[in-house]
C-alpha cells in the first residue's frame, strides 16, 4: 500500500519548523541584508542561529544513538522546506553544520564521537562545523585516476599531521571570527613527500580526512590557518564560503578521521543524504516563489476591472508553479523515504538534479506571473531567483558532479532501471 500522508509526529515537526521560521527567521534578512558585506551578514547571523541551537536545532542534526535528537530523512525533509521557505541563508548555514558532522559520525570512533560532538549536543552557544572538501581549482574530478586529484596535502611528522593547501566554498569554514569552526573536517590527500598525484595511482587510496577543532587552530601560528577572501556571492548572500588557506598546519595524529584509502567512500555517503535534502530546500523556494505569486494575483488588477488570477495566462502560469512544486515536494519524501529504508541513492541524486533545476524555473514562472514588480529589490522574489539559482551548483554541482554519479550507477551491467523506485 502507497501512502504518503503525514503521521501525527511528522505534522508536529512540520509544524514546529514552520512556527520557529514565522518567529525568528522572517526577520533575519531584515538584520543581515543592512550590512554592506558578506563577512558582516554572516556574522549578523550569528543571534538566530543561537536562537536555532536553543531550540535544538543543532542537537536534532545528530542520530539519537549518539545523544541527539535526530529522527529520519523524511522528518529533515520537512524541517528543510519549512526553513527554506523564509531565510535560506541561516537555513543553509544550519544545515552545512550537518553537513560537517556526517564525516564524524560516518566514521569517527567512539572517542571522537564523544569528545567533539559535545558542543553540537549542549543546545548552548553557537557551534559551527564544516565540511573543507572543495579547492579553488575545483574537485568534480577529483578521484579521476590521471588527474591531479586534491591539492591539499598532509603528510606525517612525528606524531603528527601537517597539512598545505587552500580550501574554498565550505560554509562556516571561517567560524564566527575567522579563526575556524568548532569542528572542521578536512579532506585532504597523503603526500610524504609533496609530489603531485602519481597518474598511475588511483586518488581514491591517498585520500584522508582529519579532524580540526577550534583549540587545534588556536595552538597553531596565526599564519598556519588564514582566511584570504570571504566571497562575495549573489545567492545564499549570508553565508561564509570562504578562500582558506592552510600552511604547515599542524593536527595532532589521532585526529585522523578517515584514513587513507577510506574518506572517497565517506565523502561519497556523506553527500549522498544532502542531495535528497537541496530537493528540500528547492520545494521550500519554490513553494515560497507560488505563495508569493498567488497573493499578489488575488489583489492586484494592474489597473484593470478584475484581480490577474482571473487572468488565464496569469492562472496558467501559476497552475504550472503549484504542480511543479508539489511534484518536487513528492519526489523529494519519496527519495527521503528511500534512503530510511536504505536503497535512496538513485533517487536521492535524481530529486537533486531535478528539484535544483526546476527551481529556477519555477520562481521565473512566478516572477512572469506577477510582472515587472517582481523585479523590484523590496518584492521577496529577486532573492528567491539568486538563491535558487545556486542550487544546481551547490551542494556536488550537478553537471560536474551529480549527473555524473547517475552516469556511473546507469551504466553498472547489473542496473535494474526501476529497483530504486519498486524495491
Amino acid at each position: 500500500m502507497i501512502d504518503i500522508t503525514l503521521s501525527n509526529s511528522q505534522k508536529a515537526i512540520r509544524d514546529n519548523a514552520a512556527e520557529f521560521a514565522s518567529d525568528v527567521l522572517l526577520t533575519a534578512a531584515d538584520t543581515y541584508e543592512k550590512h554592506p558585506t558578506q563577512k558582516e551578514r554572516f556574522q549578523a547571523l550569528r543571534p538566530f542561529y543561537s536562537k536555532a541551537v536553543k531550540a535544538g536545532l543543532i542537537k536534532g542534526l545528530i542520530p539519537k544513538p549518539f545523544g541527539g535528537t535526530a529522527g529520519t530523512v523524511v522528518e529533515a525533509a520537512l524541517l528543510v522546506e519549512q526553513l527554506c521557505k523564509h531565510d535560506r541563508s541561516l537555513s543553509l548555514t544550519i544545515f552545512s553544520t550537518g553537513l560537517g558532522l556526517s564525516s564524524l559520525l560516518i566514521a569517527g570512533s567512539p572517542e571522537q564521537r564523544e569528545e567533539y560532538l559535545k558542543p553540537f549536543l549542549s543546545g548552548e552557544g553557537e557551534p559551527l562545523a564544516s565540511l573543507l572538501h572543495t579547492e579553488p581549482e575545483g574537485v568534480a574530478n577529483w578521484l579521476e585516476k590521471g588527474g591531479s586529484g586534491l591539492r591539499t596535502l598532509a603528510k606525517k611528522d612525528g606524531d603528527e599531521w601537517v597539512i598545505n593547501g587552500d580550501k574554498i566554498w565550505a560554509t562556516s569554514s571561517c567560524g564566527w571570527d575567522d579563526r575556524g569552526p568548532d569542528l572542521m573536517c578536512v579532506v585532504c590527500r597523503y603526500s610524504q613527500d609533496g609530489q603531485p598525484q602519481d597518474p598511475e595511482a588511483n586518488p581514491a587510496d591517498s585520500t584522508m580526512i582529519l579532524l580540526i577543532p577550534r583549540e587545534i587552530v588556536a595552538k597553531n601560528k596565526p599564519e598556519a590557518y588564514q582566511v584570504l577572501k570571504h566571497i562575495e556571492s549573489s545567492g545564499f548572500s549570508a553565508t561564509g564560503g570562504p578562500h582558506i588557506r592552510f600552511t604547515d598546519f599542524r593536527v595532532p595524529g589521532k585526529n585522523l578521521l578517515a584514513a587513507p584509502g577510506t574518506a572517497g567512500a565517506v565523502i561519497t555517503r556523506a553527500f549522498t543524504s544532502s542531495a535528497a535534502l537541496v530537493g528540500a530546500m528547492a520545494t521550500g523556494i519554490m513553494a515560497a516563489a507560488f505563495e508569493a505569486a498567488l497573493a499578489f494575483a488575488k489583489s492586484n488588477s494592474r489597473g484593470g476591472a478584475q484581480a490577474l488570477l482571473a487572468r488565464q495566462s496569469v492562472s496558467d502560469l501559476l497552475m504550472d508553479v503549484k504542480m511543479r512544486t508539489d511534484a518536487s515536494r513528492a519526489m523529494t519524501w519519496v527519495a527521503a523515504s528511500a534512503l530510511d529504508n536504505g536503497r535512496g541513492g538513485e533517487l536521492a541524486l535524481e530529486t537533486k538534479i531535478y528539484c535544483s533545476e526546476l527551481a529556477v524555473k519555477v520562481v521565473t514562472d512566478a516572477m512572469l506571473a506577477v510582472g515587472v514588480s517582481s523585479y523590484n529589490k523590496d518584492s521577496p522574489f529577486p532573492k528567491l531567483l539568486n538563491d535558487a539559482m545556486c542550487l544546481p551548483l551547490t551542494g556536488g554541482g550537478n553537471v560536474g558532479i551529480r549527473r555524473r554519479q547517475l552516469e556511473q550507477i546507469f551504466i553498472a551491467d547489473d542496473y535494474k532501471p526501476w529497483a530504486a523506485s519498486f524495491g
